[in-house]
């Protein structure tokens, strides 16, 4: 048999290579980096990791299902930390005698179709070559940045958040962060307490949840309390933020959200409130334009500034794959020999619609991925029940026969609720939003369908 191909030494596609392990089928991990850890290594040149970033679930909720988080970690642990802590996790199932270092992956492509799935797959990599019985992308989603257009011309530095590393950037300069999510509050935080001048534009409004309700880290205070049904626990945890919590973003000069509580990723961090408030930074709208020297914005503030730092979010890119396009509709026919013309990076314009339970490849199940969802949960316990879907239904199709065939039916059919009742910001980002405790529960619902097969 051959094995299956990781590509990702990070955190996912470790809890991908501990079930294989478990189900006793080969593999081998290609990572692009110089260690295991993935964006946590934050001397790899090309993470976007930053000097002040920490984990913004708690240590109670976050560690992989077999292995907690050490005890004397702090509530919300620092990137170096957690870099420890996952490779730490690769030593405690011996999983480094299986990475190929360096190997940054150029293409993946299927071999011709039998009985509808791939015979094997073509990996090419920086000083290598392969064939694998099927392939785990689990490379994250923070690797491609998302570089809006902005019109106008402008004197000064523009660059996406990707490249920042440290409060020192902001030394002495006037610093325009731009987004709104946790990274771009994490970073101008930064610049509050560091740059000469500090702005903040934020396109729309959102809501600012602290790590700690009551003294106690948030995800546990929610996940210690009564489970209420979805629109309840919206307004419950609405009521809290607004008149107990948080209270009035207007007063900090920040639009008000546009949607409702737990509709769109959570603002973990309450420290850009304080910093605004002492007049540490300045928040702005949307950005207009840019004008020589300046930044207008769209109520037509001007602010003098000479660095633009776009923490405007990544793309799902995955430049390496080649995949068949659809024969039709309804996809290459079952049983086709050959796949039709293969695309080039055609797997950077996946949906997750394209994806069973966003996991395995509808039409190539022999394809599946890792991590790529969304949550307003901790995200390892999720990764660890990813990987035994996978892992399960991976030895289901290498095996070919009846079993294989039914697995194939099932995950070309099968629309299983991921998101529950309710409704997330309709966004590119927010498409691939699941509700965590459903979405746990299809999990484990399909891998008991696994073992009845």
């Amino acid at each position: 048999m051959d094995p299956v191909c990781i590509i990702g030494a990070g955190p996912a596609g470790l809890c991908a290579a501990v079930a294989l392990k478990a189900r006793g089928l080969p593999f081998r991990i290609l990572e692009k980096g110089p260690g295991i850890g993935g964006i946590w290594d934050i001397d790899r040149p090309d993470t976007p990791m930053y000097e002040s970033a920490h984990f913004i679930s708690s240590r109670t909720l976050s560690g992989f299902q077999d292995f907690p988080m050490p005890a004397e970690y702090p509530d919300y642990p620092r990137h170096d930390r957690i870099l420890e802590y996952v490779r730490s996790y690769a030593r405690h199932h011996d999983l480094e005698r299986h990475v190929t270092f360096g190997a940054d992956v150029t293409t993946v492509a299927p071999g011709p179709l039998t009985s509808g799935l791939p015979a094997q797959w073509a990996v090419e990599w920086a000083g290598g070559s392969g064939s694998f019985s099927a392939v785990i992308v689990a490379t994250g989603v923070t690797w491609h940045p998302n570089l809006p257009e902005i019109p106008g011309q402008f004197g000064g530095e523009v660059r996406h958040s990707r490249s920042y590393r440290s409060p020192e950037e902001f030394r002495g300069r006037r610093v325009l962060i731009v987004g709104g999510g946790n990274s771009a509050v994490d970073i101008a935080c930064d610049a509050a307490r560091t740059a000469d001048a500090a702005f903040i534009s934020m396109r729309r409004g959102y809501h600012f949840v602290p790590k700690y309700v009551f003294g106690i880290p948030s995800d546990v205070f929610s996940h210690a309390g009564p489970r209420l049904p979805p629109w309840l626990e919206q307004r419950v945890f609405g009521f809290l933020l607004d008149r107990v919590l948080v209270g009035d973003l207007k007063r900090y000069g920040l639009p008000e959200p546009d949607h409702p509580v737990l509709t769109s990723h959570p603002i973990m961090n309450t420290q850009l409130l304080h910093h605004l408030g002492h007049g540490d930074i300045t928040a702005r709208p949307d950005v207009a334009r840019l004008d020589g020297d300046a930044v207008v914005f769209a109520d037509g503030a001007r602010d003098e500034v000479d660095l633009v730092l776009l923490a405007t979010g990544f793309r799902r890119a995955f430049p390496f794959l080649e995949l068949p396009a659809p024969a039709g509709p309804a996809g290459p026919a079952p049983g086709s020999e050959n796949p039709t013309a293969a695309s080039r990076g055609s797997g950077s314009n996946l949906r997750p619609e394209d994806l069973f339970l966003m996991v395995l490849h509808r039409r190539l199940p022999t394809l599946a991925f890792m991590g790529l969802f969304e949550t307003d949960g901790a995200a390892y316990g999720l990764f660890g029940r990813q990987a035994e879907v996978v892992a399960r239904g991976l030895e289901c199709l290498i095996q070919r026969g009846d079993r294989a065939d039914a697995v194939r039916r099932h995950v070309s059919e099968a629309r299983p609720e991921v998101r529950g009742a309710r409704r997330y910001v309709d966004s590119p980002r927010h498409a691939w939003y699941v509700g965590d405790r459903i979405y746990g529960k299809q999990l484990d619902r399909f891998v008991r369908t696994l073992q009845q097969h």
